[in-house]
């Protein structure tokens, strides 16, 4: 996981930058607009990038390596150290999503009031079979956002929004699973009626060969499903809890996937794995504090990664759909981690969570909490 880094050299008024970037194109138009030159004049390499999944894309460090060639007249390299990585990069959308939903009581579902606050649009539109429904997108992250929104600088993090709005859709779908007493599963498929979704939830039910069952249950068992990049997507999750100290172990999770023509099935199933051990992160762990203006996290001491010994086993179903071109592959699977181990939690404990990261701290709070309404 290599910092952000970038060489530049200046030689009259053409100049070449090499940078770990994901964003080539617009850092040649951003170094050329900081250096007064002609965009054709900036040739920007790209070796490989260590660690990108939008968090490369701003490019800071290519523009002051260029600036600072300029100056000296000599080749700069720009290398931030993890500290000012972690102060100078920008940082997923904070986000709040509210949403009003019912049903009949056989659990059909009727109503959906669904607004979604400086995350993005992407993934907030529902595929369930509602009639009376209506979605908003408020200040979108990026560009369109209400100035002064974030008190930080905010850019693109895997899947940019989808995972927000996955994971409150579907921990709100399971709730009212929950409330009409239906499984699940089972719940979703009443109100389906797109045959894709069905086609990869069916999947991924009979893959994981679980018995039908209203949460909670004790199983420890989640589902969650959603669209990215015009693949549909569902995850299965078992999970184990220890209430005593909060901590969430995530055994197995299985994953069908509908991409349509599947070019590189060893490669889609990579990317799935690799979005399922990133997820975690998301899900479990990763967040940034902050005190003030100050930062708190400056590392992976404190900011903490998934590592190895966290991941479960992990299965994955390509759902034959050789009449739809090729989809997206590469973000899909994570939009899912969040909602798939929260509504798992639920099934195990009863405690429903409504924020990310699912900490130790949080996981302890939603039980007292589920605890106080037992009395």
């Amino acid at each position: 996981m290599e910092t952000h880094t970038a060489v530049a050299k200046v030689e009259g008024d053409k100049v070449t930058v090499w940078a770990s970037t994901q964003t080539p194109f617009p850092l040649q138009d951003q170094v050329a607009r900081a250096l007064g030159v002609a965009s054709e004049n900036v040739r920007v390499m790209t070796p490989f990038v260590g660690g990108g999944f939008g968090g490369k894309s701003a490019s800071a460090q290519g523009i002051e390596a260029a600036k600072l060639a300029k100056l000296t007249g000599r080749p700069v390299q720009v290398a931030w150290s993890r500290e000012e990585e972690f102060f100078y990069d920008t940082f997923r959308p904070a986000a709040v999503v509210k949403i009003k939903s019912g049903m009949t009581k056989s659990g059909k579902m009727t109503l959906w009031d669904y607004a979604v606050y400086f995350a993005g649009s992407r993934g907030s539109q529902h595929f369930y079979d509602i009639p009376h429904h209506s979605t908003v997108a408020l200040g979108e992250w990026g560009g369109g956002g209400e100035p002064g929104a974030h008190p930080f600088a905010v850019g693109p993090w895997r899947a940019p929004a989808n995972n927000t709005n996955t994971f409150a859709r579907e921990s709100q779908v399971d709730s009212m699973a929950s409330k009409a007493s239906i499984d699940p599963v089972q719940f979703r498929l009443n109100n389906l009626k797109d045959e894709r979704m069905r086609r990869v939830l069916n999947a991924v039910i009979e893959k994981s060969a679980l018995a039908p069952a209203k949460a909670p249950s004790g199983r420890g068992i989640g589902i969650a499903c959603g669209i990215d990049s015009g693949t549909y997507v569902a995850l299965t999750a078992e999970v184990e809890v220890d209430e005593k100290s909060g901590s969430v172990r995530v055994k197995r999770i299985v994953c069908a996937q509908d991409m349509g023509v599947v070019v590189n099935p060893q490669g889609a199933v990579i990317q799935i794995e690799g979005c399922i051990t990133m997820g975690l992160g998301y899900a479990l762990s990763e967040e940034i504090h902050f005190k003030g203006g100050e930062i708190l996290d400056k590392n992976f001491d404190t900011y903490e990664l998934p590592r190895f010994s966290w991941l479960p086993k992990i299965e994955s179903v390509l759902v034959k759909a050789d009449d739809i071109s090729p989809q997206g592959g590469g973000e899909p699977a994570i939009i899912c981690m969040g909602a798939v181990i929260a509504n798992a939690i639920y099934d195990a404990t009863g405690a429903r969570l409504l924020q990310l990261p699912m900490t130790p701290e949080r996981v302890k709070q939603a039980l007292a909490a589920r605890a106080a309404r037992l009395g």
